[in-house]
Protein backbone atom coordinates (compact mmCIF):
# COMPACT_ATOMS: atom_id res chain seq x y z
CA UNK A 1 0.00 0.00 0.00
CA UNK A 2 2.67 2.70 1.02
CA UNK A 3 4.79 1.97 -2.25
CA UNK A 4 1.70 2.21 -4.49
CA UNK A 5 0.16 5.21 -2.39
CA UNK A 6 3.28 7.11 -2.89
CA UNK A 7 4.55 6.13 -6.58
CA UNK A 8 3.62 9.32 -7.87
CA UNK A 9 5.26 12.03 -5.89
CA UNK A 10 7.90 9.69 -5.36
CA UNK A 11 7.86 9.48 -9.71
CA UNK A 12 7.73 13.60 -9.39
CA UNK A 13 10.91 13.77 -7.65
CA UNK A 14 12.84 11.55 -9.75
CA UNK A 15 11.64 13.51 -12.78
CA UNK A 16 12.77 16.65 -11.09
CA UNK A 17 16.36 15.57 -10.09
CA UNK A 18 16.35 13.99 -13.79
CA UNK A 19 15.61 17.45 -15.42
CA UNK A 20 17.83 19.53 -13.01
CA UNK A 21 21.03 17.50 -13.26
CA UNK A 22 24.16 18.23 -11.19
CA UNK A 23 27.56 17.42 -11.19
CA UNK A 24 29.92 15.72 -8.60
CA UNK A 25 30.50 18.41 -4.86
CA UNK A 26 27.71 20.51 -6.95
CA UNK A 27 24.42 19.01 -5.97
CA UNK A 28 23.03 21.43 -4.03
CA UNK A 29 19.34 21.43 -5.77
CA UNK A 30 19.22 18.10 -5.61
CA UNK A 31 20.50 17.55 -1.91
CA UNK A 32 17.80 20.67 -1.18
CA UNK A 33 14.67 18.38 -3.01
CA UNK A 34 15.92 15.43 -1.05
CA UNK A 35 15.70 17.09 2.47
CA UNK A 36 12.66 19.02 1.24
CA UNK A 37 10.87 15.69 1.26
CA UNK A 38 12.28 13.79 4.34
CA UNK A 39 11.39 16.54 6.24
CA UNK A 40 7.55 16.91 5.26
CA UNK A 41 7.89 12.97 6.10
CA UNK A 42 9.29 13.04 9.47
CA UNK A 43 9.74 16.82 11.09
CA UNK A 44 12.11 15.71 13.63
CA UNK A 45 14.31 13.50 11.41
CA UNK A 46 18.13 14.36 12.08
CA UNK A 47 20.55 14.96 9.29
CA UNK A 48 24.41 14.81 9.19
CA UNK A 49 26.69 16.54 6.71
CA UNK A 50 29.79 15.87 4.97
CA UNK A 51 31.53 16.53 1.93
CA UNK A 52 29.58 19.49 0.55
CA UNK A 53 26.65 17.94 -0.34
CA UNK A 54 26.60 15.10 1.16
CA UNK A 55 24.45 13.79 4.65
CA UNK A 56 22.77 10.59 6.39
CA UNK A 57 19.81 9.73 8.92
CA UNK A 58 19.42 6.87 10.33
CA UNK A 59 16.13 5.22 11.53
CA UNK A 60 15.82 2.45 14.22
CA UNK A 61 17.82 1.78 18.02
CA UNK A 62 21.08 3.45 18.74
CA UNK A 63 21.79 0.22 20.26
CA UNK A 64 21.55 -2.29 17.49
CA UNK A 65 24.04 -4.57 17.12
CA UNK A 66 24.18 -4.02 13.18
CA UNK A 67 24.39 -0.80 10.69
CA UNK A 68 22.90 -1.01 7.15
CA UNK A 69 23.89 1.34 4.81
CA UNK A 70 21.37 2.20 1.98
CA UNK A 71 23.56 4.39 -0.39
CA UNK A 72 22.06 6.39 -3.38
CA UNK A 73 24.29 8.82 -5.68
CA UNK A 74 23.58 12.07 -6.05
CA UNK A 75 25.10 13.71 -9.01
CA UNK A 76 25.12 13.39 -13.11
CA UNK A 77 27.36 12.80 -15.51
CA UNK A 78 29.13 15.14 -18.03
CA UNK A 79 27.41 14.58 -21.34
CA UNK A 80 26.50 18.03 -23.01
CA UNK A 81 25.09 16.43 -26.14
CA UNK A 82 22.41 14.23 -24.08
CA UNK A 83 18.36 15.75 -24.81
CA UNK A 84 18.04 16.70 -21.26
CA UNK A 85 21.48 18.15 -20.29
CA UNK A 86 21.72 21.74 -18.66
CA UNK A 87 22.76 23.65 -21.24
CA UNK A 88 25.05 25.91 -19.19
CA UNK A 89 27.01 22.96 -16.76
CA UNK A 90 26.84 19.92 -19.72
CA UNK A 91 25.38 17.52 -16.54
CA UNK A 92 22.80 15.09 -17.67
CA UNK A 93 21.13 12.45 -15.65
CA UNK A 94 22.04 9.11 -18.26
CA UNK A 95 23.46 7.16 -15.34
CA UNK A 96 20.33 6.76 -13.67
CA UNK A 97 21.08 7.95 -10.40
CA UNK A 98 18.40 9.97 -9.77
CA UNK A 99 16.33 6.83 -9.91
CA UNK A 100 18.22 5.71 -6.78
CA UNK A 101 17.22 8.80 -4.94
CA UNK A 102 13.86 7.95 -5.83
CA UNK A 103 14.11 4.74 -4.67
CA UNK A 104 15.91 5.73 -1.18
CA UNK A 105 12.82 7.85 -0.53
CA UNK A 106 10.30 5.27 -0.87
CA UNK A 107 11.98 2.71 0.95
CA UNK A 108 12.17 5.12 3.84
CA UNK A 109 9.36 6.63 3.41
CA UNK A 110 7.87 2.84 3.78
CA UNK A 111 9.80 1.88 6.72
CA UNK A 112 9.00 5.78 8.48
CA UNK A 113 5.30 5.63 7.82
CA UNK A 114 4.69 1.94 8.54
CA UNK A 115 6.43 2.10 12.09
CA UNK A 116 8.55 -1.36 9.88
CA UNK A 117 11.79 0.17 10.89
CA UNK A 118 10.98 -0.09 14.98
CA UNK A 119 10.46 -4.26 14.24
CA UNK A 120 13.93 -4.67 13.05
CA UNK A 121 16.68 -5.94 14.74
CA UNK A 122 19.27 -3.56 12.84
CA UNK A 123 19.59 -0.03 11.88
CA UNK A 124 19.08 1.27 8.58
CA UNK A 125 21.14 4.66 8.10
CA UNK A 126 20.39 6.10 4.14
CA UNK A 127 23.75 7.53 3.27
CA UNK A 128 23.16 10.23 0.18
CA UNK A 129 26.52 10.62 -1.51
CA UNK A 130 28.31 13.43 -4.30
CA UNK A 131 30.57 12.83 -6.92
CA UNK A 132 30.42 8.80 -7.70
CA UNK A 133 31.40 10.03 -11.33
CA UNK A 134 35.04 10.21 -12.22
CA UNK A 135 34.91 13.49 -13.89
CA UNK A 136 35.54 16.99 -13.83
CA UNK A 137 38.27 16.89 -12.49
CA UNK A 138 39.60 20.37 -12.55
CA UNK A 139 36.94 21.37 -9.99
CA UNK A 140 37.66 18.89 -7.53
CA UNK A 141 41.34 19.45 -7.81
CA UNK A 142 40.67 23.01 -7.02
CA UNK A 143 38.30 22.07 -4.06
CA UNK A 144 41.47 19.69 -2.79
CA UNK A 145 43.56 22.59 -2.82
CA UNK A 146 41.14 24.75 -0.53
CA UNK A 147 41.16 21.46 1.53
CA UNK A 148 38.00 21.34 0.87
CA UNK A 149 38.26 17.41 -0.38
CA UNK A 150 40.63 14.61 -0.73
CA UNK A 151 39.32 12.50 -2.81
CA UNK A 152 37.97 12.62 -6.00
CA UNK A 153 35.44 10.07 -5.62
CA UNK A 154 32.23 10.40 -2.96
CA UNK A 155 32.66 7.50 -1.02
CA UNK A 156 36.30 7.61 -0.10
CA UNK A 157 35.80 11.21 0.66
CA UNK A 158 33.16 10.16 2.80
CA UNK A 159 35.44 6.61 4.28
CA UNK A 160 37.74 9.62 5.56
CA UNK A 161 35.52 11.66 6.85
CA UNK A 162 34.23 8.39 9.29
CA UNK A 163 31.09 8.54 7.53
CA UNK A 164 31.01 5.29 7.17
CA UNK A 165 32.99 4.56 10.72
CA UNK A 166 29.37 2.99 12.21
CA UNK A 167 28.69 0.49 9.35
CA UNK A 168 28.68 -2.76 8.52
CA UNK A 169 27.27 -3.22 5.94
CA UNK A 170 26.50 -1.89 2.67
CA UNK A 171 23.85 -1.66 -0.19
CA UNK A 172 23.71 -0.29 -3.10
CA UNK A 173 21.37 -0.41 -6.08
CA UNK A 174 22.30 0.65 -9.48
CA UNK A 175 20.14 0.99 -13.23
CA UNK A 176 21.39 -2.11 -15.62
CA UNK A 177 22.34 -1.05 -19.22
CA UNK A 178 20.04 -1.89 -22.25
CA UNK A 179 16.54 -2.50 -22.23
CA UNK A 180 14.92 -5.58 -21.22
CA UNK A 181 11.65 -7.23 -22.19
CA UNK A 182 11.17 -8.63 -18.58
CA UNK A 183 11.52 -7.10 -15.36
CA UNK A 184 14.45 -7.62 -14.30
CA UNK A 185 17.29 -7.41 -11.43
CA UNK A 186 20.64 -8.17 -11.08
CA UNK A 187 23.07 -9.63 -8.23
CA UNK A 188 26.85 -10.18 -8.16
CA UNK A 189 27.79 -8.05 -10.73
CA UNK A 190 31.30 -7.16 -10.39
CA UNK A 191 32.84 -3.77 -11.69
CA UNK A 192 36.86 -3.05 -12.73
CA UNK A 193 38.92 -1.07 -11.04
CA UNK A 194 40.97 1.93 -12.52
CA UNK A 195 43.83 3.65 -12.53
CA UNK A 196 44.61 6.76 -14.78
CA UNK A 197 47.78 7.55 -16.59
CA UNK A 198 49.22 10.48 -17.98
CA UNK A 199 52.61 10.67 -20.47
CA UNK A 200 54.39 13.76 -21.35
CA UNK A 201 56.18 13.04 -24.35
CA UNK A 202 58.72 15.47 -25.22
CA UNK A 203 61.18 15.97 -27.91
CA UNK A 204 62.51 19.31 -29.55
CA UNK A 205 61.22 21.75 -31.45
CA UNK A 206 62.30 23.42 -34.82
CA UNK A 207 60.68 25.41 -37.50
CA UNK A 208 59.16 22.43 -39.75
CA UNK A 209 60.22 23.43 -43.14
CA UNK A 210 63.22 25.30 -42.52
CA UNK A 211 65.10 22.04 -40.37
CA UNK A 212 62.82 19.38 -39.34
CA UNK A 213 66.20 17.57 -39.04
CA UNK A 214 67.60 18.87 -35.90
CA UNK A 215 63.82 18.52 -34.73
CA UNK A 216 62.28 15.67 -31.83
CA UNK A 217 59.45 15.04 -32.98
CA UNK A 218 56.61 14.60 -29.53
CA UNK A 219 53.46 13.96 -31.69
CA UNK A 220 55.62 10.94 -33.40
CA UNK A 221 56.76 9.61 -30.20
CA UNK A 222 53.08 10.05 -29.18
CA UNK A 223 51.88 8.01 -32.13
CA UNK A 224 54.48 5.16 -31.99
CA UNK A 225 53.09 4.84 -28.26
CA UNK A 226 49.57 4.45 -29.67
CA UNK A 227 51.02 1.80 -31.81
CA UNK A 228 52.85 -0.23 -29.29
CA UNK A 229 49.57 -0.04 -27.23
CA UNK A 230 47.58 -1.61 -30.33
CA UNK A 231 49.74 -3.88 -31.09
CA UNK A 232 50.28 -5.07 -27.05
CA UNK A 233 46.39 -5.19 -26.83
CA UNK A 234 46.33 -8.99 -28.30
CA UNK A 235 48.95 -9.97 -25.19
CA UNK A 236 46.29 -8.77 -22.42
CA UNK A 237 44.00 -11.72 -20.94
CA UNK A 238 40.17 -11.50 -21.96
CA UNK A 239 39.22 -12.60 -18.59
CA UNK A 240 40.23 -9.48 -16.95
CA UNK A 241 38.40 -7.17 -19.17
CA UNK A 242 40.81 -5.02 -20.20
CA UNK A 243 39.68 -1.50 -21.09
CA UNK A 244 42.74 1.16 -22.05
CA UNK A 245 41.39 4.38 -24.30
CA UNK A 246 44.60 6.62 -24.71
CA UNK A 247 43.83 10.54 -25.59
CA UNK A 248 45.46 13.43 -26.18
CA UNK A 249 45.30 16.29 -23.45
CA UNK A 250 47.55 18.84 -24.04
CA UNK A 251 49.80 19.54 -26.73
CA UNK A 252 52.07 22.88 -28.25
CA UNK A 253 51.44 21.46 -31.70
CA UNK A 254 50.96 24.08 -34.94
CA UNK A 255 51.77 23.01 -38.66
CA UNK A 256 54.93 24.99 -39.20
CA UNK A 257 56.76 24.09 -35.85
CA UNK A 258 57.69 20.08 -34.92
CA UNK A 259 56.06 19.59 -31.67
CA UNK A 260 58.14 19.56 -28.98
CA UNK A 261 55.51 18.15 -26.19
CA UNK A 262 52.40 16.38 -25.94
CA UNK A 263 50.35 14.74 -23.08
CA UNK A 264 48.72 11.16 -23.57
CA UNK A 265 46.50 9.95 -21.28
CA UNK A 266 44.26 7.04 -20.53
CA UNK A 267 42.52 5.58 -18.00
CA UNK A 268 43.21 1.42 -17.42
CA UNK A 269 40.39 -1.31 -16.28
CA UNK A 270 41.20 -4.54 -14.74
CA UNK A 271 39.10 -6.61 -12.95
CA UNK A 272 42.16 -6.94 -10.56
CA UNK A 273 44.58 -4.96 -8.58
CA UNK A 274 47.54 -7.55 -9.50
CA UNK A 275 46.80 -7.07 -13.09
CA UNK A 276 46.11 -3.45 -13.26
CA UNK A 277 49.75 -3.24 -11.88
CA UNK A 278 50.88 -5.96 -14.48
CA UNK A 279 49.34 -4.24 -17.46
CA UNK A 280 50.23 -0.32 -16.24
CA UNK A 281 53.90 -1.48 -16.60
CA UNK A 282 53.81 -2.81 -20.01
CA UNK A 283 52.05 0.44 -20.59
CA UNK A 284 54.68 2.60 -18.82
CA UNK A 285 57.25 -0.01 -20.77
CA UNK A 286 55.34 0.86 -24.19
CA UNK A 287 55.77 4.45 -23.47
CA UNK A 288 59.38 4.37 -22.19
CA UNK A 289 60.58 2.48 -25.52
CA UNK A 290 58.75 5.06 -27.46
CA UNK A 291 60.40 7.97 -26.59
CA UNK A 292 63.76 6.11 -26.43
CA UNK A 293 63.31 4.94 -30.37
CA UNK A 294 62.61 8.48 -31.47
CA UNK A 295 65.03 10.25 -28.89
CA UNK A 296 63.24 12.10 -26.84
CA UNK A 297 61.72 11.42 -22.99
CA UNK A 298 58.67 10.92 -21.21
CA UNK A 299 57.60 11.83 -18.25
CA UNK A 300 54.69 10.03 -15.96
CA UNK A 301 52.53 10.66 -13.82
CA UNK A 302 49.90 8.04 -11.90
CA UNK A 303 46.60 8.20 -10.48
CA UNK A 304 44.31 5.81 -9.02
CA UNK A 305 41.21 5.89 -9.83
CA UNK A 306 38.42 3.29 -7.42
CA UNK A 307 39.39 -0.30 -6.90
CA UNK A 308 37.55 -3.19 -8.13
CA UNK A 309 34.59 -4.21 -7.06
CA UNK A 310 33.82 -7.60 -5.81
CA UNK A 311 30.19 -8.27 -4.54
CA UNK A 312 29.70 -9.91 -1.19
CA UNK A 313 28.15 -13.41 -2.30
CA UNK A 314 26.67 -14.21 1.02
CA UNK A 315 25.35 -10.86 0.95
CA UNK A 316 23.35 -11.42 -2.17
CA UNK A 317 22.05 -14.49 -1.00
CA UNK A 318 19.29 -13.05 0.88
CA UNK A 319 18.08 -10.86 -2.27
CA UNK A 320 18.35 -14.22 -3.81
CA UNK A 321 15.96 -15.98 -1.73
CA UNK A 322 13.51 -11.89 -1.49
CA UNK A 323 13.66 -12.98 -5.43
CA UNK A 324 12.58 -16.69 -5.34
CA UNK A 325 9.74 -15.54 -3.01
CA UNK A 326 8.83 -12.33 -5.36
CA UNK A 327 5.82 -12.63 -7.84
CA UNK A 328 6.41 -9.52 -9.35
CA UNK A 329 9.94 -9.21 -10.96
CA UNK A 330 10.75 -12.02 -13.80
CA UNK A 331 13.59 -12.39 -14.06
CA UNK A 332 17.37 -12.25 -12.35
CA UNK A 333 20.61 -12.11 -13.72
CA UNK A 334 23.84 -13.43 -11.49
CA UNK A 335 27.67 -13.90 -11.67
CA UNK A 336 28.44 -10.92 -14.67
CA UNK A 337 31.14 -8.87 -14.64
CA UNK A 338 31.39 -5.44 -16.44
CA UNK A 339 34.07 -2.96 -17.32
CA UNK A 340 32.31 0.01 -15.90
CA UNK A 341 33.73 1.07 -12.56
CA UNK A 342 32.42 3.16 -9.09
CA UNK A 343 33.94 3.94 -6.08
CA UNK A 344 31.93 1.31 -4.15
CA UNK A 345 34.70 -0.97 -5.04
CA UNK A 346 36.92 1.38 -2.92
CA UNK A 347 34.04 1.09 0.32
CA UNK A 348 33.67 -2.79 -0.64
CA UNK A 349 37.75 -2.83 0.71
CA UNK A 350 36.28 -1.57 3.96
CA UNK A 351 32.87 -3.34 4.83
CA UNK A 352 31.22 -5.80 2.35
CA UNK A 353 28.88 -4.65 -0.23
CA UNK A 354 26.30 -5.42 -2.74
CA UNK A 355 24.88 -3.07 -5.99
CA UNK A 356 21.65 -4.48 -6.94
CA UNK A 357 20.90 -3.54 -10.51
CA UNK A 358 17.22 -2.85 -11.66
CA UNK A 359 15.91 -2.77 -15.13
CA UNK A 360 13.59 -0.22 -16.55
CA UNK A 361 15.43 2.37 -18.98
CA UNK A 362 16.26 2.35 -22.88
CA UNK A 363 18.75 3.63 -24.62
CA UNK A 364 22.75 3.54 -23.52
CA UNK A 365 23.95 4.04 -20.51
CA UNK A 366 25.78 7.48 -20.20
CA UNK A 367 24.27 7.76 -23.69
CA UNK A 368 22.42 10.58 -25.17
CA UNK A 369 19.17 8.74 -25.32
CA UNK A 370 19.15 6.85 -21.30
CA UNK A 371 15.46 7.73 -19.71
CA UNK A 372 13.67 5.27 -17.60
CA UNK A 373 11.00 3.65 -20.01
CA UNK A 374 9.17 1.78 -16.84
CA UNK A 375 8.55 4.09 -14.00
CA UNK A 376 6.19 2.13 -12.15
CA UNK A 377 8.95 -1.16 -11.70
CA UNK A 378 11.51 1.81 -10.77
CA UNK A 379 9.65 3.71 -8.13
CA UNK A 380 6.66 1.24 -6.95
CA UNK A 381 8.26 -2.81 -7.52
CA UNK A 382 11.40 -2.38 -7.02
CA UNK A 383 10.89 -0.43 -3.37
CA UNK A 384 8.50 -2.84 -2.10
CA UNK A 385 10.80 -5.59 -3.21
CA UNK A 386 13.96 -4.07 -1.41
CA UNK A 387 11.80 -4.25 1.38
CA UNK A 388 11.24 -7.59 1.11
CA UNK A 389 15.03 -7.84 1.20
CA UNK A 390 15.15 -5.86 4.39
CA UNK A 391 12.68 -8.39 5.75
CA UNK A 392 15.50 -11.30 4.73
CA UNK A 393 18.29 -9.77 6.65
CA UNK A 394 16.64 -8.63 9.84
CA UNK A 395 18.14 -11.39 12.26
CA UNK A 396 19.31 -13.47 9.84
CA UNK A 397 22.74 -12.11 9.31
CA UNK A 398 26.11 -14.40 10.40
CA UNK A 399 28.23 -11.36 11.82
CA UNK A 400 31.25 -13.77 10.85
CA UNK A 401 31.10 -13.05 7.63
CA UNK A 402 31.53 -9.04 8.44
CA UNK A 403 34.85 -7.79 7.74
CA UNK A 404 35.96 -4.60 8.28
CA UNK A 405 39.08 -2.55 7.48
CA UNK A 406 40.06 0.80 8.15
CA UNK A 407 40.33 3.81 6.37
CA UNK A 408 44.01 4.01 6.87
CA UNK A 409 44.42 0.14 5.74
CA UNK A 410 42.51 1.43 2.00
CA UNK A 411 44.90 4.12 1.51
CA UNK A 412 47.52 2.32 2.18
CA UNK A 413 46.57 0.20 -0.57
CA UNK A 414 45.96 2.91 -3.01
CA UNK A 415 49.53 4.18 -2.44
CA UNK A 416 50.90 0.69 -2.99
CA UNK A 417 49.36 0.62 -6.25
CA UNK A 418 50.54 4.18 -7.64
CA UNK A 419 54.17 3.68 -6.31
CA UNK A 420 54.32 0.16 -7.59
CA UNK A 421 52.66 1.28 -10.96
CA UNK A 422 54.71 4.75 -11.74
CA UNK A 423 58.01 3.75 -12.04
CA UNK A 424 59.48 5.76 -15.03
Amino acid sequence: MYFKDNYEEIKSIAEKIYHHPELGYKEENTKQTIINYLTTINPNIKLDYFSTTGFRTSLGSEHADINIAFIAELDAVYAPSHMYADEQTGAAHNCGHYTQVAIALSLYNYLYQSKAYKDLTYKITFIFVPAEEYLDLEYREELMSQKKISHYGGKPEAMKLGVFDDIDIGICVHAIGGEFSKRTIEINCDLAGFLYKKYTFKGKATHAGFDPFSSINAYNISTLFNTAVGLGRQQLKDGENVRINPIVMESDMSTNVIPNQITVGTDLRTRSVDYMKEVAGKLDAAAKGSAIALNGEVETKTQMGYLPFIQDRYLSTFVGEAFDENNEIEEIWNNNAISAAGDIGDLSYMIPCIQIGYSGFTGTIHGDDFIDIDPEFIYEVFPRFLSQVIDKLDGNIDTSKIYRRTYQDYMNVIQHIVKETDQI
